[in-house]
C-alpha cells in the first residue's frame, strides 16, 4: 500500500499548549506507526481493530476529556479533537469507533448519570475495557429524532423496553459494553436509559453491508421485553430529548475533527504522487491545473480547521457552541467529500484501485454528510439560530 510521506505544514491562528502539542504528536505517531500499515487490510477484511482499540486504551487516549478520578485524560475538549483528526487523517474507522464511543457512548454517562452510575461504568469507558454505544435512530426517526417509536414502561421497579434501533456503532464487538437508548417513557415524554450488554430481550442484529467505514461496527438494535432496573434511568424521567441533543453538539465536534482529518489526508496522499508521478517529462506537480487543486484545497482545509478547533475551544470555555458545531460539521463533511474526490482525481486511474489511500478516503468520506445529523438537518439549525426560521 502507497502512503504518503510529506506533509502539509500547518499553522494556527493560536498557539497549542504544551499539552495539547504532546497529544497531538503521541496520536499522529501512532496512527502513522500502527494503524496505517493494516488500515487498508481492516477495511478490506472489514475486521474491527481490537489490536489497535486495546492500545489506544493502554495509552489513556479513550477518555481523554473526562476527569482523571474514573480513568480519563483530563484533557480539554481541543486536545480530543486533535487526537480524533490525527486518526481520521490515516483511517475512518478507527477514528469513529474512538469518537463514537467517546461523544456519544461515554458523555451521557458523564454528563448526566448519578454518582453510582458514573463510578459503574465510567472506568472501563475511559481505560478503553469496554465500548459503549448511544442509540438514538430507529427506522421512522432519524433527522426526526423527536419521532421515536421505541418505549420504556416501568413495571415492578424495571423498565420493559421494546422497539429497535439502527446505525449504532460500537454495540456489536466483543467488548461492548452497553447501549444508552432514547425511549418514551411517556406519551410525550423521552428519556434515556442505560441498557448493559447482557441484558435479556436485547438482541444486536448482524452488522451492516456499508460503502465505507468497514472496519468500524455497524448494527441494527432489538429490544424485546428487555427489562433492566428503574435506577437505570439517566438524568431526570422526560429530560432524554434535551440531553441527546446536547450529545450531538459536542458529538458534532468530534465528527468535524473526522473531516477535516480525511480532508487533510486525502492532501497528504494527493501532494505526495503529485510529486512522485511524471508526464510529459516532469512530475504533475508542476502543472499548474494540479497545483490549482492543491492550493484550494490546502486552503479550505485550514479554514474547517479554524472552524473546528473555535467550536472546541467554545465548549471548553462553557459559551455557547451549537451554532459553531452545526457550521463546522456542514463545512467539514462537504470538504471531505470534495478533498477525497480531488486526490482521487489527481491519482488518475490509481485513484480507482484500492491499493491507494484515496480510494478507502473517498468511499468514508460520504457519510460525514449524514452522521450526526445530515447537512440538511444543520442548515436548519444554522437558520434558526439566524432568525430564519
Amino acid at each position: 500500500m502507497r502512503n504518503g510521506t510529506d506533509r502539509v505544514r500547518r499553522r494556527v491562528v493560536f498557539d497549542l499548549t504544551d499539552e495539547q502539542k504532546d497529544i497531538q504528536r503521541l496520536v499522529r505517531d501512532f496512527a502513522q506507526n500502527e494503524v496505517a500499515p493494516v488500515a487498508e487490510e481492516l477495511d478490506r477484511e472489514k475486521r474491527f481493530p481490537y489490536e489497535i482499540i486495546e492500545k489506544l486504551g493502554k495509552l489513556g487516549l479513550m477518555g481523554i476529556p473526562y476527569a482523571q478520578e474514573y480513568g480519563g485524560g483530563g484533557a480539554d475538549t481541543l486536545s480530543y479533537a486533535l487526537a480524533i483528526e490525527e486518526l481520521a487523517r490515516v483511517d475512518s474507522s478507527v477514528g469513529i469507533t474512538v469518537a463514537a464511543h467517546t461523544s456519544l457512548g461515554t458523555w451521557p454517562i458523564y454528563a448526566f448519570g448519578t454518582d453510582e452510575q458514573k463510578a459503574e461504568y465510567l472506568p472501563a469507558l475511559c481505560s478503553g475495557e469496554k465500548l459503549w454505544s448511544f442509540g438514538l435512530t430507529e427506522p421512522e426517526a432519524g433527522s426526526d429524532a423527536g419521532n421515536a417509536r421505541t418505549t420504556a414502561k416501568l413495571e415492578d421497579g424495571e423498565w420493559v423496553i421494546d422497539g429497535a434501533k439502527q446505525f449504532i456503532t460500537n454495540a456489536g464487538t466483543d467488548i461492548s459494553g452497553g447501549v444508552t437508548i432514547t425511549a418514551r417513557t411517556g406519551e410525550k415524554e423521552i428519556s434515556n436509559i442505560i441498557v448493559p450488554q447482557d441484558t435479556p430481550g436485547y438482541t444486536v442484529e448482524a452488522p451492516y453491508r456499508k460503502m465505507g467505514w468497514n472496519a468500524s461496527d455497524t448494527r441494527p438494535l432489538a429490544f424485546d421485553s428487555a427489562r433492566v432496573p428503574e435506577e437505570n434511568l439517566l438524568g431526570p424521567r422526560g429530560q432524554g430529548f434535551k440531553q441527546f441533543l446536547q450529545t450531538l453538539d459536542g458529538g458534532r465536534i468530534s465528527v468535524s475533527a473526522m473531516g477535516v482529518g480525511l480532508a487533510q489526508g486525502a492532501l497528504d496522499q494527493a501532494l505526495a504522487y503529485a510529486k512522485e508521478r511524471n508526464a510529459f517529462g516532469k512530475p504533475i506537480a508542476s502543472f499548474q491545473a494540479i497545483q490549482i487543486k492543491l492550493a484550494d484545497m490546502a486552503t479550505e482545509i485550514e479554514a474547517a480547521r479554524l472552524l473546528t478547533y473555535k467550536t472546541a475551544v467554545l465548549k471548553d470555555q462553557g459559551k455557547p457552541f451549537g451554532l459553531t458545531a452545526a457550521q463546522a460539521k456542514l463545512k467539514t463533511g462537504r470538504l471531505a467529500v470534495r478533498c477525497a474526490e480531488e486526490a482521487v482525481q489527481i491519482h488518475g486511474g490509481y485513484g480507482y484501485i484500492e491499493e491507494y489511500p484515496v480510494c478507502r478516503f473517498y468511499r468514508d468520506a460520504k457519510i460525514l454528510t449524514i452522521g450526526e445529523g445530515t447537512d440538511e438537518v444543520q442548515q436548519m439549525v444554522i437558520a434558526r439560530a439566524l432568525g430564519a426560521a
